[in-house]
């Protein structure tokens, strides 16, 4: 009986080490360091919808994900849309990862880039299990949807969801809704 308490208990420690974010569920604050080393924040993005995507420089899927995500971001900043998008370099040195922000910043502006050293922030989000890892918050923080992969298959599916996230009122309780959140994103080329 001992044995397969033991064994119960020990599963359970196994399945709760394991556990992933779910959508609905507050997702820790902190994304990051940008390359200046500043602290990248959920909380400095409230009351917009978060994109984040959780990418590495070896990873084709990812390098093409990365310009549609700028171009999402240009949109949104020149619609006045709350949207931020956050490109997090998944576990990857320092070196490479200024320097990819290097190259990549001309490329892609308006694109906030964060790194993630050892991979602890996208682990709860299943970074662990693949890249690229796409996850989409509610303007009140709360998780909406993950997703993993690419595919320019998805992105009007993608497009649409953010559409609809962008249509919720505001997660601030003074804050009334304004015209610019009947705005859409249409397309991002």
């Amino acid at each position: 009986m001992r044995k397969m308490i033991f064994a119960w208990v020990m599963a359970l420690i196994c399945v709760s080490a394991n556990a992933q974010i779910q959508p609905g569920a507050v997702p820790p604050d902190s994304l990051g360091k940008t390359p200046s080393g500043d602290s990248v924040s959920l909380a400095s993005m409230r009351d917009k919808v978060v994109v984040i995507s959780f990418w590495a420089t070896w990873c084709t899927y990812c390098m093409k994900e990365l310009p549609v995500l700028a171009g999402l971001q240009k949109l949104a900043t020149d619609r006045h849309l709350p949207l931020q998008v956050v490109s997090i370099d998944h576990k990857e040195g320092r070196d490479v990862y200024l320097r990819t922000v290097r190259v990549l910043r001309p490329r892609l502006p308006g694109l906030l880039m964060s790194w993630d050293r050892d991979g602890s922030i996208g682990k709860p989000f299943g970074t662990n299990k693949g890249i690229p890892v796409m996850v989409m918050l509610h303007r009140d923080g709360t998780v909406a949807d993950i997703h993993v992969g690419y595919s320019e298959d998805a992105l009007d599916g993608l497009i649409a969801e953010i559409n609809t996230l962008m249509a919720e009122p505001s997660a601030l309780p003074t804050a009334s809704s304004s015209s610019a959140t009947q705005k859409t994103l249409t397309s991002v080329n």
